[in-house]
């Protein structure tokens, strides 16, 4: 029954979902945090405080943690003293302020337990002016001035129009400044600004009142408008970063609260406190509240993050609520078979959850060749390795089938669909050389970072240098750029072409000149009018969206590299991309790489890596990047590590818990190809595909239009997209209806070639059959229950045959078959 629940609950979509991180302190990728210590301990954030200005504060949070990972926000009930108070005080809402330059000790102590931050204050008689690009936009931004719903329209509202989320600072200042005559902003008379009187409904305004005359925003955009509203020097210094903290807190119980900080930092190396002036909210407020003041409070079980904005940076901080009255001790028969385990079960005790138990052999038997092969074990597979009693045979049939034939064919069609493989782009025989490149770069154990790289420098005819075909899917710079950030990558930065991401870091500037490195590839026709050769032209730039300028090739993320004139820039991007120093790369191919093991990535979905989406499990995540690169790329070796592990060797749960834990295995519907393989090798009735010969498999289609409604109807993509949604999961009824009474099943068990009509010629029992059928289909025997029930109906009819074909329907048409679990 349990197995059944969680089948009907994948088919039917997506069940619960908690995201599972520590703090990301990088562009999209959590640092490692340490778990806390063996006893009890008292952490005040942010461990160091320098204070730069007289008008610099920072608030500060004091954690205790628990020996069983338990957090609890002390900050109040703490003592805190500042160890010299003529260089610093603390003020209302545990703030620490400067009062003059020196160096000191802020302690912390409470119930034994003390903690201490450095602080330092310098500059501590000069009050900074107000910035417009640090103090102004933010406040307009947390005021909601410059959303899409309000100035930030396209189009702007009552007659004002600011940039989206102030990606363009200079538009915005001539527009506060300048349109109307400048009658948003009086010098003389600040108090009298519409930017003043319209937020705090002194006169009329459609968006009613934002902020009050006491608060912090009225005063700093006073401060800016009397000191003249001046616009930034461009030497100014840059944002260049911001941390939440804590990073993470582990909440007992509903009602709980946990203060947090955001703190951004700068060019020149200064910080500052921006808890008032980030946009905070969290992922799930069922799990967790947030208010203005950054105080999150417990309101049921569960994860959810505290997600922070300010300026053109995200970052998130996660908040884990559990039970307070659970009592778990670890089960002392769940060891960890190697580091994936071990990172899984970090986590799982974290949580107080004891993963499933593991699955029987007849379940890993059959999830084994689905995974790795795309096909069922045979009976004869099925019945060697139930039979066996060698303790390593799990370990020895993996590394037997990692060396099968059908193992390059399926890791090439899963690059194949994202990399866009298909006839009407590439002609047929560059997509079918496209295809078997793939094909034997897995095949000969060619490093994956090779064939990236590959790819990305190739040049030449696409008959010729089957690589080339890469450039033909797209062949505007734009759409390659979003391609390789993409599929290598796994980072979506389509919207930056407009604006700046209003969630994540990635900016206008990051996307063009990211694209900048495709915009002097050159395509023309070779001397066979289907051949196409790509070069180099040596010319050819990609200009900004918003101002028309040349913008030069800048890694994503990264820095602006040299290259020198008459150099290819896609070599320097390859270089880049498939290096130790691109945090991306490895990550993400080993995340697709875990996906199809798990049923989901550890960043799902594993293209969309991102602040806002983070990893559910970081170290693991990092650890998986770090074994790829250790293994030169060899995919066979990290799969063989995923498949060894005893997180993807567990049997499905009893409670239903979020699928994105690890801590049963995840019940996945067969794929199409799967599916109409498998119906294909348990009836004997192989199906013709077009170009290929009868008896090849589905999996080894390489074209995007496949020709069969089959595949169409149970969501083989396309092909138009490298976007990993293209592969379609979810159940519909036209699926349903096809698999009642469609052709594909009803012609393959009537035929009289079947595997059902040659065991009868064989004289085979009903008895014997129906253990075939369940040992082909399900890997396993018939239960005594299933085979009375069977052949009881057989009994009662005068012709076997009818019934037996009924049987074979409807173990084709049950969950157990359609699925994989």
């Amino acid at each position: 029954m349990i197995l059944e629940k969680r089948i009907i609950s994948a088919g039917m979509g997506p069940g619960l979902s908690f995201l599972f991180i520590l703090l990301t302190c990088s562009v999209a990728f959590a640092r490692d945090r340490e778990d806390p210590g063996p006893t009890d301990r008292i952490v005040i954030f942010p461990p160091s405080i320098v204070l730069d200005s007289g008008a610099d504060f920072q608030r500060v949070i004091v954690l205790q943690i628990k020996a069983d990972g338990v957090t609890a926000d002390v900050t109040d009930s703490a003592e805190l003293f500042i160890l010299d108070p003529t260089s610093a005080r603390i003020v209302s809402d545990q703030r620490v302020v400067p009062v003059s330059n020196g160096e000191t000790i802020l302690r912390a102590k409470i119930d034994g337990f003390v903690a201490e931050a450095k602080i330092s204050v310098v500059s501590a008689g000069e009050i900074p002016a107000a910035s417009f690009q640090h103090d102004v936009i933010p406040i307009l931004t947390l005021s909601g001035c410059n959303a899409g719903g309000c100035h930030g329209n396209s189009a702007g509202k009552a007659g004002f129009r600011l940039s989206l989320f102030g990606f363009d600072p200079a538009q915005d200042h001539a527009s506060l400044t300048r349109e109307l005559r400048g009658r948003r902003i009086d010098p003389v008379h600040p108090g009298e600004s519409l930017i003043l009187q319209k937020p705090t409904a002194l006169i009329a305004h459609g968006g009613g009142l934002r902020f009050g005359k006491d608060s912090h925003q009225y005063e700093t955009l006073r401060r800016w408008i009397s000191s003249g509203a001046t616009y930034d020097d461009p030497d100014a210094v840059k944002l260049v970063g911001i941390d939440v903290h804590p990073p993470q807190c582990v909440l007992l119980g509903v009602g709980e609260t946990q203060r947090f900080g955001v703190r951004a930092r700068y060019s020149d190396g200064r910080d500052r406190d921006v808890t008032h002036l980030a946009l905070l909210s969290v992922t799930d407020e069922g799990v967790a509240a947030i208010d203005a003041d950054g105080t999150v409070t417990s309101a049921s079980m569960g994860e959810s993050y505290v997600l922070a904005r300010f300026g053109v940076f995200a970052q998130v901080a996660q908040v884990l609520v559990v039970a307070d009255e659970v009592d778990f001790e670890w089960p002392a028969d769940v060891v960890a078979f190697n580091y994936v385990d071990e990172k899984v079960h970090d986590k799982l005790k974290k949580l107080r959850v004891a993963p499933a138990p593991l699955c029987s052999d007849q379940t890993f038997v059959r999830r084994i060749f689905l995974d790795l092969l795309n096909v069922l074990p045979t009976r004869g597979q099925t019945l060697s390795f139930l039979e066996s009693k060698d303790p390593k045979k799990r370990e020895n049939l993996v590394s037997e089938l990692l060396r099968r034939p059908e193992f390059p064919d399926v890791w090439a069609m899963q690059w194949a669909e994202v990399l866009r493989v298909e006839s009407e782009k590439l002609e047929k025989k560059g997509m079918h050389l496209f295809t078997n490149y793939l094909k034997d770069g897995f095949f000969n154990d060619v490093p994956f970072d090779d064939l990236v790289y590959e790819m990305l420098t190739a040049e030449g005819g696409n008959f010729t240098n089957p690589a080339s075909n890469f450039y033909l899917m797209e062949r505007d710079p734009k759409a390659l750029a979003e391609n390789v950030s993409q599929i290598f990558l796994g980072i979506r930065i389509q919207c930056a072409q407009c604006h700046n991401h209003p969630f994540e870091r990635w900016t206008q500037d990051d996307y063009y000149g990211f694209a900048s490195f495709f915009g002097r590839v050159g395509i023309k026709r070779g001397e066979d009018p289907r051949e196409q050769i790509i070069f180099d032209q040596g010319r050819g730039e990609v200009r900004h969206l918003r101002d028309g300028r040349v913008v030069p090739p800048r890694f994503l993320g990264g820095e602006e590299p040299t290259i020198s004139d008459g150099q290819d820039r896609r070599v320097t991007l390859a270089k880049w991309l498939v290096s130790e120093e691109n945090p991306y790369f490895a990550t993400n191919v080993a995340n697709r790489v875990f996906a199809r093991f798990f049923g989901r990535g550890i960043v799902d979905p594993p293209d969309d890596a991102r602040v806002s989406n983070p990893p559910s499990h970081p170290r693991l995540f990092r650890a998986l990047g770090s074994k790829l690169i250790s293994y030169n790329y060899d995919l066979r070796r990290l799969i063989r590590d995923l498949c060894l592990s005893r997180t993807y060797q567990q049997a499905s749960h009893s409670d239903e818990l979020p699928a994105s834990l690890f801590a049963g295995a995840s019940v996945r519907r067969l794929t199409a190809e799967q599916m109409l393989d498998g119906m294909s090798q348990v009836t004997g009735v192989a199906t013709k595909y077009r170009g290929l010969p009868l008896g090849a498999r589905a999996s080894q289609v390489a074209d995007g239009v496949p020709g069969n409604a089959f595949l169409d109807i149970f969501g083989r993509p396309r092909r138009s997209s490298s976007c990993t949604c293209e592969r379609r999961g979810e159940p519909t009824l036209s699926q349903a209806l096809h698999l009642i009474n469609g052709s594909t099943l009803s012609q393959k068990l009537r035929s009289k070639n079947s595997r059902l009509r040659k065991l009868l010629a064989e004289k085979k029992t009903p008895a014997q059959i129906v253990e075939d059928l369940y040992l082909s289909a399900y890997s396993r025997r018939p239960t005594d229950t299933e085979r009375a029930r069977i052949l009881g109906f057989i009994d009662k009819e005068e012709t076997a045959e009818l019934v037996l074909e009924d049987v074979y329907w409807a173990v084709l048409n049950s969950k157990e078959f359609l699925f994989n679990h």
